[in-house]
Protein backbone atom coordinates (compact mmCIF):
# COMPACT_ATOMS: atom_id res chain seq x y z
CA UNK A 1 0.00 0.00 0.00
CA UNK A 2 1.46 3.78 -0.60
CA UNK A 3 -0.69 6.57 1.00
CA UNK A 4 -4.12 4.34 1.20
CA UNK A 5 -4.06 2.99 -2.27
CA UNK A 6 -2.19 -1.17 -3.67
CA UNK A 7 0.44 -0.84 -5.84
CA UNK A 8 -0.87 -3.17 -7.77
CA UNK A 9 -4.22 -1.34 -8.28
CA UNK A 10 -1.33 1.71 -9.99
CA UNK A 11 0.31 -1.21 -11.78
CA UNK A 12 -3.02 -2.76 -13.44
CA UNK A 13 -4.40 0.28 -14.11
CA UNK A 14 -2.05 1.79 -15.82
CA UNK A 15 -3.29 4.04 -19.01
CA UNK A 16 -7.22 3.57 -17.99
CA UNK A 17 -9.31 6.01 -17.07
CA UNK A 18 -11.78 5.90 -13.79
CA UNK A 19 -15.22 6.93 -14.23
CA UNK A 20 -16.94 6.58 -10.53
CA UNK A 21 -20.96 5.64 -11.03
CA UNK A 22 -23.59 4.95 -7.99
CA UNK A 23 -25.76 1.83 -9.57
CA UNK A 24 -28.05 2.49 -7.22
CA UNK A 25 -29.13 5.93 -8.51
CA UNK A 26 -31.24 5.46 -11.89
CA UNK A 27 -28.93 8.47 -13.40
CA UNK A 28 -25.77 6.08 -12.86
CA UNK A 29 -27.66 3.13 -14.75
CA UNK A 30 -28.24 5.77 -17.62
CA UNK A 31 -24.90 6.69 -17.66
CA UNK A 32 -24.02 2.92 -18.22
CA UNK A 33 -26.34 2.69 -20.81
CA UNK A 34 -24.85 5.53 -22.70
CA UNK A 35 -21.66 4.01 -21.95
CA UNK A 36 -22.54 0.47 -23.62
CA UNK A 37 -23.69 2.01 -26.37
CA UNK A 38 -20.51 2.38 -28.15
CA UNK A 39 -18.72 -0.09 -26.10
CA UNK A 40 -16.67 -2.80 -27.75
CA UNK A 41 -16.54 -5.01 -24.74
CA UNK A 42 -18.07 -4.62 -20.85
CA UNK A 43 -16.14 -6.48 -18.25
CA UNK A 44 -18.41 -7.08 -14.43
CA UNK A 45 -16.78 -8.86 -11.85
CA UNK A 46 -20.02 -9.10 -9.56
CA UNK A 47 -22.03 -12.44 -8.20
CA UNK A 48 -24.33 -14.02 -11.08
CA UNK A 49 -27.52 -12.63 -11.01
CA UNK A 50 -26.75 -9.05 -9.67
CA UNK A 51 -26.45 -7.49 -12.81
CA UNK A 52 -29.96 -8.05 -13.88
CA UNK A 53 -31.00 -6.78 -10.57
CA UNK A 54 -28.99 -3.04 -11.66
CA UNK A 55 -32.00 -4.02 -14.51
CA UNK A 56 -28.61 -4.16 -17.05
CA UNK A 57 -29.40 -7.78 -17.93
CA UNK A 58 -27.79 -9.54 -21.24
CA UNK A 59 -31.05 -8.95 -22.84
CA UNK A 60 -30.96 -5.30 -22.07
CA UNK A 61 -27.17 -4.88 -23.06
CA UNK A 62 -27.79 -6.74 -26.07
CA UNK A 63 -30.58 -4.81 -27.03
CA UNK A 64 -28.86 -1.20 -26.72
CA UNK A 65 -25.53 -2.44 -28.53
CA UNK A 66 -25.46 -5.84 -30.56
CA UNK A 67 -22.10 -5.79 -31.08
CA UNK A 68 -21.26 -5.33 -27.00
CA UNK A 69 -19.45 -8.26 -25.77
CA UNK A 70 -19.94 -8.92 -21.92
CA UNK A 71 -17.27 -10.35 -19.75
CA UNK A 72 -18.80 -12.08 -16.79
CA UNK A 73 -16.27 -13.15 -14.16
CA UNK A 74 -17.17 -14.79 -11.32
CA UNK A 75 -16.18 -17.44 -8.75
CA UNK A 76 -18.01 -20.80 -10.05
CA UNK A 77 -19.55 -19.32 -13.57
CA UNK A 78 -23.24 -18.30 -14.77
CA UNK A 79 -24.90 -21.59 -14.11
CA UNK A 80 -24.31 -24.40 -11.94
CA UNK A 81 -25.18 -25.45 -8.35
CA UNK A 82 -22.35 -23.01 -7.24
CA UNK A 83 -22.93 -20.42 -8.84
CA UNK A 84 -24.46 -18.06 -6.12
CA UNK A 85 -21.49 -18.66 -3.83
CA UNK A 86 -19.48 -16.38 -2.67
CA UNK A 87 -15.69 -17.03 -4.26
CA UNK A 88 -12.28 -15.64 -4.43
CA UNK A 89 -9.48 -16.58 -6.37
CA UNK A 90 -8.19 -17.99 -3.23
CA UNK A 91 -10.97 -20.74 -3.32
CA UNK A 92 -10.76 -20.77 -7.13
CA UNK A 93 -6.72 -22.28 -6.48
CA UNK A 94 -8.31 -24.49 -3.66
CA UNK A 95 -10.79 -25.93 -6.14
CA UNK A 96 -8.96 -25.49 -9.11
CA UNK A 97 -6.73 -28.25 -8.18
CA UNK A 98 -3.61 -25.83 -7.74
CA UNK A 99 -3.08 -25.69 -3.93
CA UNK A 100 -3.75 -29.47 -3.50
CA UNK A 101 -0.39 -29.75 -5.88
CA UNK A 102 1.37 -27.30 -4.64
CA UNK A 103 4.21 -27.04 -1.48
CA UNK A 104 6.21 -30.39 -0.07
CA UNK A 105 4.54 -33.88 0.72
CA UNK A 106 3.92 -34.58 4.10
CA UNK A 107 2.34 -31.07 5.23
CA UNK A 108 -0.60 -29.05 4.35
CA UNK A 109 -1.14 -27.66 0.79
CA UNK A 110 0.73 -24.02 0.34
CA UNK A 111 -0.38 -21.03 -1.40
CA UNK A 112 1.36 -19.55 -4.68
CA UNK A 113 3.63 -16.84 -3.23
CA UNK A 114 0.85 -14.76 -5.81
CA UNK A 115 -3.00 -14.14 -6.90
CA UNK A 116 -2.32 -16.89 -9.01
CA UNK A 117 -6.78 -17.57 -8.93
CA UNK A 118 -7.45 -13.81 -10.01
CA UNK A 119 -4.64 -13.56 -12.79
CA UNK A 120 -5.89 -16.55 -14.74
CA UNK A 121 -9.44 -15.32 -14.40
CA UNK A 122 -7.83 -12.13 -15.76
CA UNK A 123 -6.30 -13.83 -18.50
CA UNK A 124 -9.62 -15.75 -19.58
CA UNK A 125 -11.45 -13.00 -19.62
CA UNK A 126 -8.81 -11.49 -22.10
CA UNK A 127 -9.15 -14.29 -24.41
CA UNK A 128 -12.84 -14.94 -24.74
CA UNK A 129 -13.11 -11.17 -25.01
CA UNK A 130 -10.51 -10.93 -27.60
CA UNK A 131 -12.14 -14.30 -29.35
CA UNK A 132 -15.76 -12.67 -29.00
CA UNK A 133 -14.64 -9.22 -30.48
CA UNK A 134 -12.41 -10.63 -33.35
CA UNK A 135 -15.89 -12.29 -34.36
CA UNK A 136 -17.42 -9.26 -34.10
CA UNK A 137 -15.18 -7.29 -36.34
CA UNK A 138 -15.03 -9.76 -38.92
CA UNK A 139 -18.42 -9.64 -39.48
CA UNK A 140 -19.40 -13.09 -38.43
CA UNK A 141 -21.72 -12.05 -35.90
CA UNK A 142 -23.04 -9.95 -33.00
CA UNK A 143 -21.20 -9.79 -29.52
CA UNK A 144 -22.03 -12.49 -26.86
CA UNK A 145 -21.36 -13.41 -23.03
CA UNK A 146 -18.11 -14.47 -21.79
CA UNK A 147 -18.66 -16.18 -19.10
CA UNK A 148 -15.48 -17.01 -16.52
CA UNK A 149 -14.81 -18.71 -13.40
CA UNK A 150 -11.69 -18.41 -11.28
CA UNK A 151 -12.21 -22.47 -10.59
CA UNK A 152 -12.41 -23.27 -13.98
CA UNK A 153 -9.53 -20.90 -15.18
CA UNK A 154 -7.67 -22.38 -12.23
CA UNK A 155 -8.85 -26.01 -13.73
CA UNK A 156 -8.02 -25.38 -16.88
CA UNK A 157 -3.57 -25.00 -16.45
CA UNK A 158 -3.43 -28.05 -14.63
CA UNK A 159 -2.00 -30.04 -17.61
CA UNK A 160 -2.80 -33.86 -17.45
CA UNK A 161 -4.67 -33.80 -14.10
CA UNK A 162 -7.89 -35.82 -15.76
CA UNK A 163 -7.33 -38.21 -18.37
CA UNK A 164 -3.92 -38.98 -15.66
CA UNK A 165 -6.89 -39.83 -13.01
CA UNK A 166 -9.25 -41.45 -15.54
CA UNK A 167 -7.01 -43.89 -17.59
CA UNK A 168 -3.93 -45.11 -14.76
CA UNK A 169 -5.83 -43.70 -11.46
CA UNK A 170 -3.13 -41.21 -10.84
CA UNK A 171 -3.81 -39.01 -8.05
CA UNK A 172 -1.27 -35.71 -8.11
CA UNK A 173 0.30 -35.28 -5.17
CA UNK A 174 2.85 -32.36 -3.80
CA UNK A 175 6.40 -32.92 -4.73
CA UNK A 176 8.37 -30.13 -3.61
CA UNK A 177 10.82 -28.91 -6.43
CA UNK A 178 10.86 -31.81 -8.37
CA UNK A 179 8.92 -32.45 -11.75
CA UNK A 180 7.24 -35.58 -11.31
CA UNK A 181 8.53 -37.99 -13.67
CA UNK A 182 11.04 -36.15 -14.95
CA UNK A 183 14.52 -36.51 -14.01
CA UNK A 184 16.46 -34.84 -13.07
CA UNK A 185 14.70 -32.05 -12.60
CA UNK A 186 15.00 -29.88 -9.46
CA UNK A 187 15.94 -27.08 -7.24
CA UNK A 188 19.37 -27.62 -6.03
CA UNK A 189 21.38 -25.68 -3.34
CA UNK A 190 24.61 -23.68 -4.29
CA UNK A 191 27.23 -23.04 -2.07
CA UNK A 192 26.51 -19.00 -1.14
CA UNK A 193 22.95 -19.90 -0.44
CA UNK A 194 21.24 -19.65 -3.57
CA UNK A 195 19.06 -21.87 -5.19
CA UNK A 196 19.23 -22.88 -8.78
CA UNK A 197 16.81 -25.00 -11.17
CA UNK A 198 18.03 -27.14 -13.36
CA UNK A 199 16.34 -29.37 -15.82
CA UNK A 200 18.03 -31.92 -17.30
CA UNK A 201 15.10 -32.96 -18.86
CA UNK A 202 15.87 -34.84 -22.17
CA UNK A 203 18.47 -37.57 -22.75
CA UNK A 204 20.69 -35.62 -24.59
CA UNK A 205 21.12 -32.38 -22.09
CA UNK A 206 20.99 -35.17 -19.19
CA UNK A 207 24.71 -36.83 -20.39
CA UNK A 208 26.07 -33.24 -21.26
CA UNK A 209 24.80 -32.47 -17.62
CA UNK A 210 26.30 -35.06 -15.92
CA UNK A 211 29.74 -34.64 -18.01
CA UNK A 212 29.65 -30.68 -16.76
CA UNK A 213 29.29 -32.02 -13.28
CA UNK A 214 32.16 -34.34 -13.24
CA UNK A 215 29.77 -37.25 -13.40
CA UNK A 216 30.83 -38.93 -16.71
CA UNK A 217 30.00 -42.43 -14.95
CA UNK A 218 26.53 -41.62 -14.77
CA UNK A 219 26.30 -40.47 -17.97
CA UNK A 220 27.50 -43.36 -19.16
CA UNK A 221 25.28 -46.05 -17.78
CA UNK A 222 22.66 -47.79 -19.93
CA UNK A 223 19.82 -48.05 -16.75
CA UNK A 224 20.35 -44.41 -17.04
CA UNK A 225 20.08 -43.73 -21.03
CA UNK A 226 16.60 -42.54 -21.30
CA UNK A 227 13.94 -40.83 -18.79
CA UNK A 228 12.05 -43.71 -17.43
CA UNK A 229 15.33 -45.36 -15.92
CA UNK A 230 16.35 -42.13 -14.49
CA UNK A 231 12.64 -41.40 -13.16
CA UNK A 232 13.27 -44.44 -10.87
CA UNK A 233 16.70 -43.32 -9.67
CA UNK A 234 15.70 -39.32 -9.14
CA UNK A 235 16.93 -39.19 -5.84
CA UNK A 236 20.15 -40.09 -6.59
CA UNK A 237 20.60 -38.11 -9.40
CA UNK A 238 18.94 -34.87 -7.14
CA UNK A 239 22.43 -36.30 -4.50
CA UNK A 240 24.60 -36.27 -7.17
CA UNK A 241 24.12 -32.74 -8.62
CA UNK A 242 23.25 -31.32 -4.94
CA UNK A 243 26.86 -32.60 -4.27
CA UNK A 244 28.35 -30.73 -7.06
CA UNK A 245 26.26 -27.13 -6.47
CA UNK A 246 26.95 -26.88 -2.79
CA UNK A 247 30.60 -26.97 -3.91
CA UNK A 248 30.33 -24.08 -5.55
CA UNK A 249 29.11 -20.75 -5.63
CA UNK A 250 25.42 -19.76 -7.98
CA UNK A 251 27.69 -17.65 -10.63
CA UNK A 252 30.13 -20.73 -11.22
CA UNK A 253 27.34 -22.98 -11.32
CA UNK A 254 25.18 -21.18 -13.84
CA UNK A 255 28.39 -20.45 -16.06
CA UNK A 256 29.21 -24.20 -16.42
CA UNK A 257 25.91 -25.24 -16.77
CA UNK A 258 25.32 -22.34 -19.53
CA UNK A 259 28.67 -23.46 -21.53
CA UNK A 260 27.66 -27.18 -21.49
CA UNK A 261 23.97 -26.31 -23.17
CA UNK A 262 22.16 -27.13 -19.73
CA UNK A 263 18.88 -25.07 -19.04
CA UNK A 264 19.49 -23.80 -15.45
CA UNK A 265 18.26 -20.82 -13.75
CA UNK A 266 18.82 -18.96 -10.94
CA UNK A 267 15.90 -18.51 -8.16
CA UNK A 268 15.47 -15.15 -8.31
CA UNK A 269 13.95 -12.65 -5.35
CA UNK A 270 12.29 -9.67 -6.76
CA UNK A 271 15.89 -7.75 -5.50
CA UNK A 272 17.78 -10.02 -8.21
CA UNK A 273 15.01 -9.19 -10.69
CA UNK A 274 15.17 -5.18 -10.77
CA UNK A 275 19.19 -6.02 -10.79
CA UNK A 276 19.40 -8.25 -14.11
CA UNK A 277 20.44 -7.10 -17.27
CA UNK A 278 18.27 -9.19 -19.35
CA UNK A 279 15.27 -7.94 -17.68
CA UNK A 280 17.12 -4.00 -18.17
CA UNK A 281 17.96 -4.94 -21.77
CA UNK A 282 13.61 -5.84 -22.54
CA UNK A 283 12.23 -3.15 -20.60
CA UNK A 284 11.03 -4.84 -17.94
CA UNK A 285 12.00 -2.78 -15.37
CA UNK A 286 10.57 0.11 -15.75
CA UNK A 287 11.04 4.15 -13.57
CA UNK A 288 7.27 5.54 -12.80
CA UNK A 289 5.87 8.63 -10.89
CA UNK A 290 2.93 8.23 -9.01
CA UNK A 291 0.13 10.47 -8.94
CA UNK A 292 1.69 12.22 -5.72
CA UNK A 293 4.76 12.87 -6.94
CA UNK A 294 6.43 9.50 -5.37
CA UNK A 295 8.99 7.78 -7.56
CA UNK A 296 8.69 4.18 -8.07
CA UNK A 297 9.68 1.32 -10.18
CA UNK A 298 7.59 -0.76 -12.07
CA UNK A 299 7.07 -3.59 -14.60
CA UNK A 300 7.38 -3.14 -18.27
CA UNK A 301 4.75 -3.98 -20.62
CA UNK A 302 4.30 -8.00 -21.96
CA UNK A 303 4.22 -9.16 -24.46
CA UNK A 304 6.23 -7.13 -26.77
CA UNK A 305 4.33 -6.23 -30.06
CA UNK A 306 6.93 -5.23 -33.34
CA UNK A 307 4.89 -2.65 -34.69
CA UNK A 308 2.64 -1.52 -31.70
CA UNK A 309 4.97 -2.06 -28.52
CA UNK A 310 2.84 0.32 -26.56
CA UNK A 311 4.00 3.11 -23.83
CA UNK A 312 2.83 3.30 -20.13
CA UNK A 313 1.32 7.16 -20.40
CA UNK A 314 0.18 6.94 -16.70
CA UNK A 315 -0.50 4.72 -13.75
CA UNK A 316 -3.46 3.85 -11.97
CA UNK A 317 -5.65 6.94 -11.49
CA UNK A 318 -7.42 7.95 -8.28
CA UNK A 319 -11.12 6.86 -8.38
CA UNK A 320 -13.10 8.93 -10.50
CA UNK A 321 -10.01 10.96 -11.44
CA UNK A 322 -11.86 10.99 -15.19
CA UNK A 323 -15.22 11.30 -14.38
CA UNK A 324 -15.69 14.89 -15.69
CA UNK A 325 -13.87 13.99 -18.49
CA UNK A 326 -15.44 10.62 -19.82
CA UNK A 327 -18.92 12.55 -18.76
CA UNK A 328 -18.13 15.54 -21.36
CA UNK A 329 -17.30 13.11 -23.84
CA UNK A 330 -21.11 11.48 -23.36
CA UNK A 331 -22.51 15.32 -24.16
CA UNK A 332 -23.27 16.26 -20.50
CA UNK A 333 -22.73 19.62 -19.37
CA UNK A 334 -20.69 20.92 -16.90
CA UNK A 335 -24.17 21.70 -14.90
CA UNK A 336 -25.38 18.36 -14.88
CA UNK A 337 -21.73 17.23 -14.21
CA UNK A 338 -21.74 19.08 -10.96
CA UNK A 339 -25.15 17.96 -10.19
CA UNK A 340 -24.83 13.79 -10.62
CA UNK A 341 -21.86 14.91 -8.03
CA UNK A 342 -24.15 17.01 -5.61
CA UNK A 343 -26.60 14.17 -5.43
CA UNK A 344 -23.75 11.58 -5.21
CA UNK A 345 -24.57 9.92 -9.07
CA UNK A 346 -21.22 10.57 -9.48
CA UNK A 347 -17.91 10.83 -8.06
Amino acid sequence: MHEGTSLWWYLQSRNKKSLALNLKAPEGIDIVKQLVESADVLIENLRPGALEKLGLGWDVLHALNPRLTLVRISGYGQTGPYRDRPGFGAIGEAMGGIRYTTGTPGIPPARVGVSLGDSLASLHAVIGALMSVLRVKTGQGDGQVVDVSLVESVFNVMESLVPEYAMMGHVRERTGGSLPGIAPSNTYPTADNAYVVIAGNSDPIFKRLMTAIGRADLAARDDLAQNDGRALQSEMLDAAIAAWTTSHPIEHVLRVLEQAEVPAGRIYSVADIVADPHYQARDMILDATLPDGAEVMMPGIVPKLSQTPGQVNWQGPALGQHTEGVLGELGFSDSQIQRFKAEGVVQ
